[in-house]
């Protein structure tokens, strides 16, 4: 019987001499191969749509597969709003063949941009997983306190007034955001209570059922003036070429530094596309819309929304902040180990959040040519919500663009342009906006839940 003692290898003596055979050559021991799991399909298709596809494709080509890809697994980003969008315009135009006319299609841009504005704002602090139900009257604040300085007796230069408005308003996302974050309150506790505070405000500015007419022809033209055919045409010529230069220098810059750049195709198509686009909505705002009188050239208001609109993409994307406003959206625990000061980002985005707010509260005193107490903030607040969710930004935070706000802005701003067409109340507009935002509060609900599933 042979000798086995514990911790001995096979082929060794215990003294770690190998063992030889009766012949006397050495015993060979088998090569174990290291077992080595095949690559699942899930774990693959994780892999593939754990980047974006414009960082891992080569070519065009690779980019629309990966597009796909990400379609396919409930990642569709602004497509369904931009599908949704043209599918709504096209059920309009077929039942009033006045809906796509440039006469109405300006209308619609000029009144959905108060609706811009405020999803820009609101995109802030939803980036964040946080809210902000105040900002419906915080910028009717912002209207009031202008439109008071420019009326008798202070009679204040627009620019002061503008200004003053909207240090204001800053001052009020930098209270309620200090209070959100160094007490630690709910954020929709602090802000419900600041919709009611502030509409108690503007009853007390204005007086009750009291307005105030904007003495200002320049205020009045940012919604309501328009430019010429000839700077409309030289406005738009710069934009394209600002944004195709930026867009192509940015890419070409990365390619030559070794870094992980989108496929030359896809910065053409990109640069094209917003050409088109360009090109397109100064053809329809430089037509003539007037009956008695022409009336020709690009609103005021497409101005101060793009200028607004780059300004808060360049800010969330291109620097420190917006980093760190993604960072504690997506996990603020991590963030903060990370080394991120979260309560001075936060208070910062409520800041952000206000500013913008007036600049909407003012475009939108513009347009109706006064500010009154019959201000509905509480509507406003809820289709800023809704302007930000349809385009994409998610209620749990981490997820969303800026530039998605304004899609959705565009979807409600339709389909309250179309309904008032049809002779539709109120009540019917209010049903088929909260049905949209529903939906799209569903299909973020149920990517959040693919993405856990994935591992993402």
């Amino acid at each position: 019987m042979s000798d086995v003692r514990e911790g001995a290898h096979p082929g060794t003596e215990p003294g770690g001499e190998p063992t030889t055979e009766p012949s006397g050559a050495p015993v060979v021991e088998p090569t174990v191969e290291p077992v080595v799991e095949p690559v699942t399909e899930a774990a693959a298709t994780r892999a593939e749509l754990a980047v974006a596809p414009e960082i891992v494709a080569s070519s065009l080509g690779e980019y629309f597969r990966g597009w796909v890809a990400r379609i396919k697994a409930g990642e569709s980003g602004v497509l369904p709003v931009i599908v949704g969008l043209v599918v709504i315009a096209v059920i309009f135009q077929t039942q009033n063949s006045n809906f796509l006319t440039a006469g109405n299609l300006v209308n619609l841009i000029v009144q959905g941009a108060p609706f811009m504005l405020l999803g820009l704002a609101q995109v802030f602090p939803l980036l964040l997983g946080e809210i902000d139900l105040s900002i419906g009257f915080v910028g009717g604040v912002a209207g009031g306190i202008t439109a008071l300085l420019l009326a008798f007796p202070h009679n204040w230069p627009w620019w002061a007034a503008v200004g003053v408005g909207l240090l204001v308003t800053a001052g009020i996302g930098l209270v309620q955001g200090t209070v959100i974050t160094r007490l630690g309150l709910p954020s929709f506790v602090v802000t419900l209570a600041g919709l009611l505070g502030f509409q108690g405000v503007l009853l007390r500015m204005l007086g009750q059922g009291g307005t105030v007419p904007i003495a200002s022809d320049i205020i009045n033209d940012f919604a309501n003036g328009n430019m010429t055919v000839g700077a409309g045409w030289v406005v738009a010529g710069l934009l394209i070429l600002a944004y195709a230069g930026i867009t192509w220098w940015r890419d070409r810059r990365r390619r030559a530094s070794g870094l992980v750049a989108p496929p030359v195709g896809l910065t053409v198509l990109k640069i094209a596309a917003v050409a088109v686009a360009g090109i397109a909505l100064t053809l329809i705002c430089n037509a003539n819309r007037g009956l008695l009188v022409p009336i020709q050239g690009m609103p005021w208001v497409v101005l101060i929304v793009l200028g607004v609109l780059g300004a808060r993409s360049l800010l969330l994307g291109k620097t420190r902040f917006g980093r760190y406003v993604y960072a504690i959206g997506g996990n603020a625990e991590a963030a903060r180990r990370a080394g991120v000061n979260l309560a001075r980002i936060r208070t910062a985005a409520f800041v952000l959040c206000s500013l913008t707010a007036g600049i909407a509260g003012i475009v939108y005193a513009s347009r109706l040519r006064s500010v009154s107490t019959n201000l509905d903030g509480g509507t406003l607040v809820l289709y800023a919500v809704a302007a930000a969710v349809i385009g994409g930004t998610s209620l749990f935070g981490g997820r969303g663009e800026v530039r998605s706000a304004v899609l959705g802005a565009a979807v409600i701003a339709t389909i309250e342009n179309g309904l008032y067409i049809f002779g539709f109340q109120p009540g019917v507009i209010y049903i088929t906006t909260g049905c949209i935002l529903l939906f799209a509060v569903t299909l973020d609900t149920i990517a959040r839940r693919r993405q856990a599933k994935t591992g993402r």
